[in-house]
């Protein structure tokens, strides 16, 4: 179990307790609503069965894409009316009501799709089901009776349906059969049974859950897998279908938002990582299903702070659009981010983040003293082991860092190219992946990958979790992550469907590499060893590359100078140093690589980068860093002879002793590294230019 002493659990413990910049009011909160609600009805069918908001249509076709556009909508409505208690909505709730009637009617133009014609449908399903009980008295029994059969008769198809994917989307056949349930329909005891047993195998350590079997950790854990069991306790009839779990689901929410609150960016942006990113501010949801649930740990004051600022990011930052639409992409449209089935309609599950609205005026939640993120009050240092992140988030800048040694979106033992959604080494609040074709197929950015002559690099899915851990010294803090993987180059299989997980294909290995991540503030000391090679594999035919920070924007500066390069745009700055070993000069030759298009957060993308020669049982190290503003010296440090004492002197001249496990040394016993390095004076100067 991780350390829970070292992390940030006390609301009175932060140095900075108030935010610098105040949060919306209640009536902002609505005011936003009401402008995407407006929006949406200006783009519904005439039946009302249906919204189409303007684009290209999406992978599963245009009726698939108005039935989305309707139920994702009608969360939002759903919350607005209930926090309303029904009062000043008149004109939605009529509107609502008129849409449910049309998509339930069979020969209605504008009907929903049937479950039974498409699989979409079961997740659409859900948010109907949802808040047709949320708003039960102002929208479900004011619907004729006919009417309500047909829904019944809409939803029944769930009942018994063991086609539901193993993974979130058991919540959506517990709420449907839950609502079924309440208003005489069909329901299977044994339906929900399963359903519940599954959701409990998700469970892992920390509050954390995998949505599936696959060590897949993302945004979906908070705004799935904890929102929905929140939700559901609190629809009727739930309480006797729970069985008591209710305090377990609190738990484990009010333990995982500790982490959740310490990988909010400074700036409100949410981890960029993992699929759906298009979902924005559904990142937001599970700070507002902490305030519904009543956690014990968090104040009502930091919960909404910490959902104001997520959503006030992407306000900030043009999302949504100058027409009020939530288009797919992060800041501003960029189709790539999507999945292969996205739609026009598909980005409007963020509504989710304004979950908080269903709370009535008289909430003590929206009187609450604001109270900052953590970030907002300190440096951040954070081991999760669950996922195996190391976080490292700066007040300086506000970015939030995440060293990844344990997150695939894979089986354990299952070889896949690299998904860059997923299995690269870091994440960050202010750098995005590279999500083009070309980042499918090629570890670039936060990479350490055996190349071949002919330029293909070496995935690392199902790598091992060897540690993430936080040593507490008293001279310093610093995270140390590490894991081994075994290199692997795939040629992938055509496909035409990309759901976030890295692409299946011929397998062929390279060797096994052990990489290892000591973090301090914005930067990283990573030791990479290739500790053998394939069989038929030759050294000679090898090089080591090891990935930075990518940088997007407009316009990105970038150079080198002989082993660093760098790459800065928007106050930011990533930087990568080779590091001398054995006394040795530094042998890594830097470059910066261009992917222009690559990224959501702009055209020209540059990625500094080093390579190396290949010597088996050698460790190759460098500095990696990301920072706002001045870059930092590139530290200095030792390994020492029998490869498990690092000593690191770092830019502001602390000293940091760490003790590597016997699993976490990157050298055999006896060997003696020293690793040094001076100051980037490529990067200094670029900051003056």
């Amino acid at each position: 179990m991780p350390d829970r002493s070292i992390r940030r659990r006390s609301p009175v413990a932060l140095e900075h307790p108030i935010p610098t910049r105040a949060d919306l009011s209640r009536d902002e909160w609505l005011a936003r609503a009401d402008a995407l609600l407006e929006v949406a009805r200006a783009h519904a069918t005439p039946g009302a069965g249906r919204i189409l908001f303007p684009g290209d249509e999406g992978g599963y076709g245009a009726a698939v894409d108005g039935l989305e556009g309707f139920a994702r909508t009608f969360l939002l409505a759903g919350f607005r009316i209930a926090g309303a208690r029904g009062e000043g909505v008149d004109e939605l709730i009529d509107f609502s009501a008129r849409g449910v009637a049309t998509g339930v009617d069979p020969d209605a133009a504008d009907r929903w799709v049937r479950m039974d014609e498409h699989a979409q449908a079961k997740v659409e399903a859900a948010s109907i089901a949802l808040v047709l009980d949320l708003t039960r008295p102002w929208i479900w029994d004011r619907l004729s009776e006919l009417t309500q059969h047909r829904v019944i008769a809409w939803l029944a198809p769930a009942v018994g349906d063991d086609t539901y994917p193993q993974t979130n989307w058991v919540w959506f056949r517990l709420v449907v059969q839950t609502f079924l349930r309440s208003v005489g329909g069909p329901w299977s005891a044994g339906d929900v049974a399963a359903d519940l047993a599954r959701h409990d195998s998700f469970v892992r350590s920390g509050g954390w859950l995998a949505d599936g079997p696959e060590r897949a950790f993302d945004h979906y854990v908070g705004w799935a897998l904890h929102v929905y069991p929140i939700l559901w306790s609190r629809m009727s009839g739930a309480a006797e279908l729970a069985g008591g779990r209710t305090p377990a689901d609190i738990a484990r929410l009010d333990d995982f938002l500790g982490d959740a609150l310490d990988l909010v960016g400074g700036d409100g942006s949410p981890l960029l990582q993992g699929r759906s990113l298009i979902y924005r501010f559904a990142a937001a949801a599970p700070f507002w299903a902490g305030v519904i649930a009543g956690v014990p740990s968090h104040t009502l004051g930091r919960l909404r702070h910490a959902a104001d600022r997520i959503v006030t990011h992407f306000a900030d930052h043009g999302a949504p659009d100058a027409a009020g639409i939530l288009t797919m992409g992060w800041h501003h449209e960029w189709r790539p981010l999507a999945q292969s089935y996205s739609g026009p309609g598909s980005p409007y599950w963020a509504v989710k983040g304004f979950l908080g609205i269903l709370l009535p005026a008289d909430h003590p939640v929206w009187t609450a003293p604001a109270e900052a993120l953590p970030v907002e009050s300190g440096d951040v240092l954070a081991a999760i082991e669950t996922p195996g992140w190391i976080v490292s988030g700066t007040r300086a800048d506000g970015i939030v860092r995440v060293v990844n040694h344990g997150t695939d979106k894979a089986l354990a033992g299952a070889r896949t190219a690299d998904s860059p959604l997923y299995a690269r080494i870091g994440y960050s609040t202010a750098t995005a992946p590279l999500v083009d074709e070309r980042g499918w197929l090629e570890p670039l950015e936060q990479s350490a990958a055996l190349v071949d002559h002919a330029g293909r690099a070496t995935s690392r899915t199902a790598m091992t979790l060897v540690s993430a851990r936080v040593q507490d010294d008293a001279d310093g803090r610093v995270g140390i992550g590490a894991s081994v993987s075994d290199a692997h180059w795939v040629d992938p299989d055509p496909t035409a469907h990309r759901h976030g997980a890295g692409l299946a294909g011929t397998v062929s290995s390279a060797g096994t590499m052990r990489v290892v991540s000591i973090v301090r503030g914005s930067s990283e000391v990573r030791l990479v060893t290739v500790e053998e090679l394939a069989a038929g594999v030759s050294a000679d035919d090898l090089r080591l590359r090891i990935g930075g920070w990518p940088v997007a924007s407009d316009a990105v500066r970038a150079g080198t100078d002989g082993s660093g390069a760098w790459a800065a745009a928007n106050g930011r700055v990533s930087g990568i140093r080779a590091l001398a070993l054995d006394g040795r000069a530094a042998d890594g030759v830097a470059d910066v690589v261009a992917r222009p298009d690559a990224s959501p957060l702009g055209a020209d993308v540059r990625i500094p980068v080093t390579e190396h020669p290949v010597r088996v049982g050698e460790t190759v190290a460098v500095v990696l860093d990301l920072a706002g503003g001045a870059p930092q010296a590139a530290p200095t440090a030792t390994l020492d002879r029998d490869g498990r004492t690092l000593a690191i002197t770092w830019a502001d001249g602390i000293r940091t002793v760490s003790t590597l496990t016997d699993s976490e040394s990157p050298v055999p016993a006896a060997r003696h590294h020293e690793v040094r390095s001076g100051t980037s004076h490529a990067i200094a100067k670029e900051q003056h230019a």
